[in-house]
């Protein structure tokens, strides 16, 4: 099977599937609680941030999802409840209790996920008078669920390709404080394909870790990250082999969504490192250059300063790198050779570095290792959006 699926033109989602959101007074008009269902309990599996202050939705995720089993998942944006102590932990089982109230199932069945400003109380009575009727609600389109839980995301981010008689549908928000160590801020992927909790772990594990985990926007590991899969069954059993290649196909796909969507990017990044002593040196080789801000702010000045990419490399001290067998290449077009600047037409390459994608690979000679990272470049934008984010 071709590891390049065709996406659908419109996501939609897997059979028995559907979504709602609302906006219940966390955010003065946008819609900013959502509620993704499956009809029927779906086998689950999720990863989750590796922050030392994780949110409570973490603290409970982590104990929810050992059941293996959920019905649905509630999340909201605005407030991220996080460093709010025992009683943010007993606000984000609140949120459960109110879900599952409202779904008619119980509360160790439902996902809660909450993301945006960080130490500040959740306003959880709005959300327990807020999720009241949803089921109404429920309706077809992914992007209605995304757009419940982006904060400044531009836009709302979702796909979905078949595998098989089976869809997988990917539903996302991501645009800073994000360099995962487990995958994204909020990522849900749904399927109607029938596996059980443990072949979803191995998959999204799988999945996750050249693509998520891959991906940086400013260096910063969120307090809030998830990312989960729910398998309810209805379309049943698909080849695992062929799951996994589509669910990491569409991984990557998300990624690079979320990267070009970073806080005030106008360039997605992608850097290949190819011929690293093994796979875990062209990780951190490519994780150097893609979260340099001189590199960021190369690709946004189309300023091929071929200086800046050396550095990035140069600096993984605990990397076997040699200079004589290093070569670089922007957009295709190759800038270092054994690691001399190489003669090149200034004029050309800087106007590559002026498109929307911009491709950076580097070779270094010492073996077979490969990765590849995920990034944008640094605005003003990002900057000015920072800045500001607590008291917006």
């Amino acid at each position: 099977m071709s590891s390049a699926p065709s996406f659908h033109a419109t996501p939609v989602f897997p059979r028995g599937f559907r979504c709602a959101s609302r906006n219940v007074g966390l955010k003065p008009s946008a819609r900013d609680l959502t509620l993704f269902v499956s009809e029927v309990d779906a086998a689950a599996a999720a990863v989750f941030t590796r922050n030392h202050f994780p949110g409570a939705p973490i603290v409970l995720g982590r104990e929810t999802i050992k059941g293996g089993v959920l019905r649905a998942i509630i999340a909201n944006s605005k407030v991220s409840n996080v460093a709010t102590g025992p009683r943010g932990v007993e606000h984000a089982r609140r949120m459960a209790m109110a879900a599952a109230a409202e779904l008619g199932t119980s509360p160790d069945r439902v996902l809660v996920s909450s993301t945006g400003v960080i130490g500040v109380p959740l306003p959880i009575e709005k959300i327990e008078s807020g999720v009241v009727g949803m089921t109404a609600d429920l309706q077809d389109d992914p992007l209605v669920g995304a757009e419940g839980i982006m904060t400044t995301d531009t836009h709302p981010k979702a796909l979905s390709v078949s595998v098989g008689r089976a869809t997988i549908t990917w539903v996302a928000k991501g645009s800073g404080m994000i360099e995962p160590h487990m995958a994204t801020m909020l990522s849900y992927i749904f399927t109607d394909a029938a596996f059980d909790p443990s072949a979803l772990d191995r998959m999204l594990r799988a999945a996750v870790a050249p693509t998520f985990n891959m991906l940086s926007v400013d260096t910063d590991t969120s307090t809030s990250d998830t990312c989960a899969i729910l398998a309810n069954g209805l379309a049943g059993a698909v080849d695992e082999a062929a799951f996994l290649l589509v669910l990491t196909a569409g991984c990557r796909r998300m990624t690079e969504t979320l990267a070009r969507d970073g806080e005030g990017a106008e360039h997605l990044v992608r850097v290949t490192v190819r011929g690293a002593l093994n796979g875990a040196e062209a990780h951190v080789v490519a994780k150097s250059i893609v979260n340099s801000p001189l590199v960021k702010t190369m690709v946004h000045g189309a300023d091929p300063n071929v200086g800046r990419l050396l550095m990035a490399v140069g600096k993984c001290f605990d990397c076997t790198i040699r200079p004589e067998t290093t070569d670089a290449w922007i957009n295709g077009f190759q800038v270092v050779g054994h690691g001399e600047r190489l003669a090149f037409d200034d004029a050309v390459v800087r106007e590559t570095l002026s498109r929307e994608v911009v491709d950076l690979s580097v070779s270094l000679g010492v073996g077979h290792g490969e990765a590849v990272a995920y990034g944008c470049d640094l605005t003003k934008g990002y900057v000015d959006e920072n800045a500001s984010y607590y008291s917006s």
